[in-house]
Parts: C-alpha cells; structure tokens; sequence
C-alpha cells in the first residue's frame, strides 16, 4: 500500500501554488490522477519518484519509508523500486530494444524477465531495431516494457500515450492494463483523457490548485450510471453546428465523427473541446458535460 502526506510549495516565474495532497493505494490498484494543467499531477508523480524532495511529511510504500521530512529520510530514485514512464521515450538511441532493456535490468542473472516481457509486449520482432527505426507507439511500447524490467513497486505514468494517435492509443492502453494485472502492478497513471480513465482505472484523483478536491471510481467521479438511458459514450466536441431548432454536435469517439441532435438550451452551454457524456433510451439523446 502507499501512503501519501505530502507538501510542497512550487514556484513558476508568473505563480506560486502550495500543494497539499494525501491518498492512499492499496497493492493492485490503477490509480489516476485527473485535473487541468499546472494542477500538480507530475509534481506528485516526480515527489513519489524521488526526483523532487516535499518539503513537509511523508511517502510509505508497504513497509518501507521512502520519505520523511521529520525523520530526514530520503531516499534517492535508485532505492525507490519505481518504473517511470514520460510522454517522451527516453530511449538510448544507439542501443537495440533487447540492449535497451538489459541495460535496465538490475539484476544481471535475472534476464528471463527480459524474454518474458519481450514476449508480453509483442516485441519479438522488433528486439534488434534501434528506436530510429521504430514508430511512436514502438517506442513506447519499448519504454513501458523497460519500466517493467526492475519488476518495480510502483509504476509511475506520466500521460505516456498524449503523444499517439487514437488508433495506436487505444492499442497501449490494452498492453498497459494487460502488464498491471500481469504483474499484479501497483500504478499511478496521469492522464486528461476520460474513455483512457474509464478503461484503466480502479480509483480517479481529481486534483485542483495542488489540492485532491474528490476521488472516487471513474464512474462515480464522471457521473457515468447516473442517468437512466440504456446506452452510454463518451466523446470530444469537435464542431458545433446549428440547424433550424437544434443543435448538432459531432463528436470524436476513438477513431470516429459522431453527429448527435443537442436541445438549443444544452448546446448553448457547451463548447468546442468539451468532453460529453452521450446517453440515450430511444431517440432522444442525453448530453452531459463532464
């Protein structure tokens, strides 16, 4: 389990913010942690790495004290047993994919655990390219795969996929929950994207001005089951139309352009970027903004 009180005034040339964040995960969970930009989200990823020391309480994974402002405990990242992965691959690019990962590898006499997250992450084929020669979503892959090489206690992700396009997102976003339940993972994921949240997570944190403001389940947190219509989606408003009476709202879902009808008084209140919550018992659809 994690156990998180911390503190931290952050200092940007325009901005002073003080965060204040505690949460708990239990052993397994996916967590994510939701909000707006500059809300703190890799600022609490980077104090749980150890790249960034709080400046008041403490962070206990399981039995062990990672950090202590009163006891002066602090350990460094290399002590921490993390996997962290950024929006950037970070690979080295003179290496191959298998040099890539047994460079990694903490434990020279281990290497099954390279074959086998080889093996889990579809990456037979690409194990002797270089990351010059991979896609995006390679490289990716890549970076994950050598997250999971130290067999961490934590995963960290900081919004890894924002970079992909939809098709190849959605395709990581099944490698990611296939590798947590594999590997009985505890992880911490920030992400801006809702039908991401809904897919991975056991418990949302929406953070706000450097503070947890609510947590709960993805559905909970995103109203998701509070209506009564039979079907449910979730999509981003791309264009907003208006034609006679109605309104018409095209909406992206994965790798779709969705038009639903919208009621004048609802659309008027709505814009470009939003992401909606789309419900429907017949034909007259619910919109929702989330």
């Amino acid at each position: 389990m994690i156990d998180l009180n911390i503190k931290k005034s952050l200092r940007t040339e325009n901005s002073t913010m003080d965060l204040n964040i505690q949460f708990q995960v239990e052993k397994g969970q996916l967590i994510t942690l939701f909000g707006e930009s500059g809300s703190g989200k890799t600022s609490t990823l980077r104090m749980l790495s150890g790249l960034l020391e709080p400046d008041e309480g403490y962070i206990k994974v399981s039995d062990q004290t990672w950090f202590d402002a009163k006891k002066r405990i602090n350990l460094s990242p290399g002590k921490r047993k993390i996997g962290y992965v950024f929006q950037d691959y970070a690979l080295f690019p003179n290496m191959s994919v298998r040099e890539n990962l047994s460079f990694a590898l903490a434990d020279k006499s281990d290497r099954q655990i390279i074959e086998d997250i080889i093996q889990t992450m579809d990456l037979e084929e690409l194990q002797e390219r270089k990351p010059d020669a991979l896609s995006g979503g390679q490289k990716q892959r890549v970076a994950l795969a050598r997250a999971l090489v130290t067999k961490p206690q934590l995963l960290l992700l900081d919004e890894p996929l924002s970079a992909l396009d939809n098709k190849m997102r959605y395709k990581l976003q099944s490698y990611i929950l296939k590798i947590h339940q594999k590997y009985s993972l505890t992880t911490v994921l920030v992400s801006h994207d809702i039908g991401e949240i809904l897919k991975l997570s056991d418990k949302v944190l929406e953070l706000k001005n450097g503070t947890v403001v609510q947590e709960g389940s993805p559905k909970e947190l995103f109203g998701l089951g509070s209506t009564s219509a039979k079907f449910q989606f979730t999509g981003e408003i791309v264009e907003i139309h208006y034609e006679n009476v109605v309104g018409i709202l095209s909406l992206i879902i994965g790798n779709d352009i969705v038009k639903v009808v919208c009621d004048i008084s609802d659309i008027n209140l709505l814009a470009i970027g939003d992401k909606v919550l789309v419900g429907s018992k017949a034909f007259n659809p619910i919109i929702k903004k989330l």
